[in-house]
């Protein structure tokens, strides 16, 4: 593998181009007309406009993208997350062209994509999940009558849904009854599927994942967990390994479940087992992420291992660097999610940044796709960084967390760096005592 073209943006672009310089593979960056003086474009060997700023018009545009990959003799695509990366018609076309898609094999990725075959799919494979419809529903009747079934409160969701889109929370049957056909819609409008299901909602839970990865040949292995509890509108906002509310039996019963799940879809290369997990430790599938995550860095801090590398190595055929006995994991990473965003209003604050200023210290790593002088266009995600802090304890990671973001200094737009150092002052988060309605139970009226 020579040459691989990047499908992405940002800091993931850069994240991969730079694990690609240091295996001597060139890269082939894609940019839209808004993207071109951006740090990715300028670090790949070579950079080619994909197109208008809109992503319907650029990073969306898989054919082209493809075009360019063929004229420029790529070997392989890697799609980083989001955009194409879980898009199974686009890995099928690519593998067609004779290019290699960095990534699971299609069909996992169309498997893993409908939440409902995947909620069949792991049932069968005796791994829990949240009580719900087996099914997608057909009526709003059906709807009432299960959600009667199974108790109030519910979460409706879109069967092809994905990143807390097309999710809604439904108190009583009198909200189910108003959300049903405007989440229907909202599905066919983002996943080209208006087909819905009910989930039991569990009030008070963690959202904990699991690191897994597999081969071409048999093997399969998980790389420890992740704690994505801290989230708002279902969007992950801080994600920290270890959890600090697992014990170690269920940790380890966790582990095992997602090597399970991995292996009863046969799948290979980077993927993530969501689970929601209850006040007694209760632990229940939720979603398969068929691509590296956003909070991969976290793993990276605490195995000390190179997961794109992981990814190449994989995609070419070669066998996993290391057997599960030989995975360890140490000390304690925290990743924050720094947006260009209104703190208090919680809304996207796009602008030139006419500052930036990291004010860095040794126990943070910084992934950003921006530097001083750039611009936060409103097309895409307005992350600009993640920041993430290791140390030996948490103790000794959080104080790290709170002395970089009291250090930052970024002007031109505004952040939700504040809302960081709310966190890390509240009392329940220093003693790992937080849920996924922690910020809008706690911090964020």
């Amino acid at each position: 593998m020579q040459k691989i073209l990047i499908a992405n943006r940002g800091e993931i672009a850069l994240r991969i181009i730079k694990t690609c310089q240091e295996m001597g593979i060139e890269t082939i960056a894609i940019y839209s007309e808004a993207d071109k003086e951006m740090p990715f474009v300028k670090a790949a060997s070579k950079a080619v406009c994909v197109g208008e700023p809109p992503v319907d018009k650029s990073y969306l545009q898989a054919e082209k993208i493809l075009e360019i990959a063929r004229s420029e003799n790529a070997d392989a695509v890697h799609p980083g997350y989001g955009f194409l990366s879980e898009n199974a018609a686009f890995a099928k076309q690519t593998i067609a062209d004779g290019i290699i898609f960095i990534g699971p094999n299609p069909e996992t990725i169309e498997l893993m994509g409908d939440k409902i075959v995947s909620r069949q799919t792991m049932e069968q494979a005796g791994v829990p999940v949240v009580p719900g419809s087996g099914s997608g529903l057909k009526t709003i009747e059906e709807a009432s009558s299960l959600a009667e079934s199974i108790g109030y409160p519910v979460m409706l969701k879109a069967s092809g849904g994905g990143g807390g889109i097309g999710m809604v929370l439904c108190e009583n049957e009198q909200a189910l009854v108003k959300s049903y056909e405007s989440t229907k819609a909202r599905a066919k409008t983002y996943f080209g599927s208006d087909e819905v299901f009910i989930e039991k909602y569990i009030a008070d839970a963690r959202h904990v994942e699991v690191q897994v990865f597999g081969d071409n040949h048999g093997n399969i292995v998980h790389l420890f967990e992740r704690d994505c509890s801290i989230q708002r509108r279902h969007q992950k906002v801080v994600e920290e390994s270890p959890s600090p509310f697992l014990s170690d039996t269920v940790r380890q019963k966790m582990f095992e479940t997602a090597v399970r799940a991995a292996r009863a879809v046969n799948y290979t290369n980077a993927g993530t087992i969501e689970f929601i997990v209850d006040e007694e430790e209760n632990f229940y599938f939720l979603e398969m992420n068929t691509r590296l995550q956003v909070e991969h860095p976290v793993t990276e801090m605490v195995t000390n291992l190179d997961l794109v590398k992981w990814q190449i190595l994989v995609a070419r055929g070669e066998k996993l660097p290391l057997l599960q006995s030989e995975i360890v994991s140490s000390g304690n990473a925290i990743e924050f999610r720094l947006y260009a965003e209104d703190p208090v209003r919680f809304l996207p604050s796009p602008g030139k940044i006419t500052m930036l200023n990291w004010n860095q210290r040794g126990e943070v790593r910084i992934d950003s796709g921006y530097e001083e002088g750039g611009t936060v266009t409103p097309f895409y995600d307005p992350m600009i960084a993640k920041c993430i802090v290791h140390a030996q304890t948490r103790k000794e990671a959080l104080a790290a967390a709170e002395s970089f973001f009291k250090g930052v200094q970024i002007e031109g737009i505004k952040t939700n760096a504040p809302l960081f150092l709310k966190i890390l002052a509240n009392e329940d988060f220093q003693n790992g005592l937080y849920t996924t309605s922690f910020l809008t139970k706690k911090l964020v009226k």
